[in-house]
């Protein structure tokens, strides 16, 4: 014995007003998915500023609490692969191939690769998935490989330009060499 029962939806009210309040929230949610995404090219250009001035200058020149924000504290005992992934395109001066990614890993993280079945495969799902949260962007390079690259402004838009600080530096190491 089989019962069907005829279920109808109810009719969705169309007035203006309702049409109205969509509008404004549809509206307000590009707003925001907008500005989160240029919130996020901020953050990405200051974190790049703030680890090329590491290298220039050497870890010390950051505080503890940059270092923690930066993932490259000893909060964990063992550092994440997704921190891991996030420090390798940071520092990268170019966008990686999955597998460039993967071995620079292997360099500097030997001990994160080494837990991973195919490791080529982990750092592509976590570079997707970087690209979901809006930190990397990924696009096909001149050879139509897929390739990923820390999302950060361009220099016309608010990056720093380290070059004064870096042949600041330079001169500073000069002039210590000489009164050796």
């Amino acid at each position: 014995m089989s019962v069907t029962a005829n279920v109808t939806q109810p009719e969705v009210p169309r007035s203006a007003h309702v049409q109205q309040v969509i509008t404004a929230a549809e509206h307000e949610l590009q707003q925001l998915l907008h500005q989160r995404s240029e919130t996020m090219k901020r953050i990405g250009t200051v974190k790049q500023t703030l680890v090329c001035l590491a290298k220039v200058f050497g870890e010390e020149v950051l505080t503890p609490e940059i270092i923690r924000l930066l993932g490259r504290g000893s909060a964990r005992k063992q550092p994440g692969f997704t921190r891991a992934c996030r420090v390798i395109l940071m520092e990268a001066r170019s966008p990686l191939e999955a597998r460039q990614g993967s071995r620079e890993l292997h360099r500097r993280f030997p001990e994160l690769v080494e837990r991973h079945k195919d490791p080529v495969a982990s750092v592509t799902t976590v570079f997707n998935r970087l690209v979901g949260y809006a930190e990397v962007r990924s696009f096909h390079n001149p050879k139509g490989r897929r390739v990923w690259e820390w999302i950060a402004e361009s220099q016309t838009n608010g990056e720093a330009d380290l070059t004064p600080l870096v042949e600041e530096r330079r001169e500073l190491e000069n002039v210590s060499v000489i009164r050796q």
